[in-house]
């Protein structure tokens, strides 16, 4: 378990905000296509993609040209809101079976050019930037944009062109809809130095290569460049009950790498059932994600719903042999968001699916304090045990699962957290003591009583527990444990409590294991809220 302090990431909270991805309007049908204009065909396979990125690690970095930055540091939010693709112009737009492409022009935002080729029988066309590809005022500064701008990124379109499904905008990072065409959550394909005491680098798409999947999905090749690293990615991407993607990714390191982040997963937390007193919102539960699901090489399944710490926390669960993992929005009761405009309960769980065997390492979970849902807030990713050197390759296969749930576990699954002042009603309180009730749904528990011998294991890294039961929850199909934990006396140190918790019955689990953390400042400030 360690702590590192995280600085506010400007890049992150500025260009990868909730609304980040929205900085072009949604837009209408295509009515006449038109070609969209190419280069000069040249030979192209994945190969060539990845031979390319282990050319460019053994040479010096160099930092992306920017032309026409002044122009494009003038194009806010609301400048870009003026720019509109011409569904016209729309990337197999007159192909009913294939995913529609249109691309994101530049801006304040994502000023970084980036390349775009479409691929056809193994040959490869490159697409040129041009303002002709979109419609704006004709006052407009981006229409004094050179040739040599580059676009923002791209997103994919259903099939009648109506709403997008995928889009790829920014660094490394890209999302999808989903399972009910919600986007919410975001991934990327390396994180750098999420948590660490060091600045974070984000490593870039910089090149992206378009071809059309027998399936109707989409097949992306993309080249990653930063300072310390350079790689090549391949990600197949189809919508089946969800949307999924086959991730291989080779990775050359120009340089050490503290904290190698393998499938990372951005998301926001503000506040759920456990932390409703950290804001004044009026909402019950505003978050992306609700916890932090793991199945290690042992078969164990471990949740640990998600925290927004006073102070930035870096947490690592040993995970050699990963079988998977993934951020989980468990709750799908509208009632608990009230939100009927950007429909949390409808948010994707993401479920990274390891190919093979990933070997030593550990999943690792970055949660930062914020007070706001345009933040993101969280980062999990899976850290090798090998060390990231300088000369060091790392060929990675995965599956990215943009679901409703993850993969049942055969036991129990937790469903709800929720955190109060300890002791028992009608008796007086004691001091410094909460109270935790963790719900589970009924999976295994068919025919167990309160007098069927099951046991609740328990453990704090500090504090006492006590007043541990479990029973079954009067009129619902679920369990309930209910524990305190004694903080111990006040003091100055505001290092976490960490809590795991399992069920069982005659040594067998019932349970998937419940893990948390607990900031004795947040507890007493809760406390002496309702005293």
């Amino acid at each position: 378990m360690t702590l590192a302090p995280v600085t506010r990431r400007d890049t992150l909270a500025a260009a990868l905000a909730s609304g980040a991805f929205f900085l072009l309007p949604r837009i209408a049908a295509a009515q006449n296509v038109i070609p969209v204009d190419t280069g000069p065909a040249e030979p192209f396979s994945f190969d060539i993609v990845r031979d390319m990125a282990r050319r460019l690690s053994t040479e010096p970095y160099v930092a992306p040209e920017v032309p026409d930055a002044q122009i494009l540091e003038s194009i806010d939010y609301d400048l870009h809101q003026k720019i509109v693709y011409r569904p016209e112009a729309t990337l197999w737009g007159n192909d009913p079976a294939a995913s529609k492409v249109r691309f994101f022009h530049p801006g304040r935002y994502f000023k970084e050019p980036v390349r775009m080729y479409v691929v056809d029988g193994g040959q490869a066309r490159e697409i040129p930037f041009t303002t002709r590809l979109f419609d704006m005022p004709e006052d407009h500064p981006a229409r004094l944009l050179g040739a040599g701008t580059g676009f923002a990124g791209f997103r994919v379109m259903d099939e009648e062109a109506k709403d997008d499904w995928m889009a790829f905008l920014g660094a490394s990072y890209w999302r999808t809809s989903g399972y009910v065409g919600q986007f919410g959550m975001s991934v990327r394909g390396l994180a750098i130095d999420a948590g660490a005491a060091t600045p974070e680098e984000f490593p870039r798409f910089t090149r992206f290569w378009l071809e059309k999947a027998p399936s109707g999905g989409l097949i992306t090749y993309a080249l990653m460049e930063s300072p310390r690293v350079t790689g090549a990615y391949r990600i197949v991407s189809n919508r089946d009950n969800g949307v999924v993607q086959d991730v291989d990714a080779n990775i050359f390191l120009r340089g050490d790498i503290d904290r190698l982040g393998i499938a990372p997963l951005t998301s926001m937390f503000w506040f759920g059932k456990n932390n409703h007193f950290v804001s004044p919102d009026w909402r019950p539960e505003v978050h992306d994600s609700d916890g932090l699901e793991i199945l290690t090489g042992a078969g164990e399944r471990i949740w640990r719903p998600l925290n927004n710490p006073p102070y930035a926390v870096t947490n690592s669960f040993g995970a050699d042999g990963v079988r998977g993992f993934g951020l989980a929005q468990r709750e799908r009761n509208f009632a608990e968001y009230e939100d009927d405009g950007v429909f949390y309960e409808k948010r994707a769980t993401v479920w990274v699916e390891p190919k093979g065997d990933w070997g030593a390492g550990a999943v690792t979970l970055v949660e930062l304090s914020t007070n706001d849902e345009i933040h993101d807030n969280i980062v999990a990713f899976w850290r090798p045990a090998e060390a990231a050197t300088k000369g060091s390759e790392f060929d990675i296969s995965y599956r990215l699962n943009w679901v409703e749930a993850s993969p049942r576990p055969e036991v129990a699954q937790f469903v709800a957290t929720r955190i109060g002042a300890g002791g028992v009603p009608g008796q007086p309180r004691p001091a410094n003591t909460v109270k935790f009730v963790c719900d589970l749904d009924g999976r295994g528990f068919q025919g167990l009583d309160r007098s069927s011998g099951v046991e609740v294991d328990v453990t704090a890294s500090r504090g006492e527990i006590g007043l541990t039961v479990a029973y079954p929850i009067a009129g619902q199909d679920g369990w309930r444990v209910m524990f305190d934990l004694d903080l111990g006396p006040e003091t100055d140190d505001n290092a976490p409590i960490d809590l795991r918790m399992f069920i069982h019955l005659e040594g067998k689990a019932l349970s998937e294991t419940w893990l948390y953390q607990v900031f004795p400042s947040q507890m007493r400030e809760l406390l002496a809220a309702h005293a």
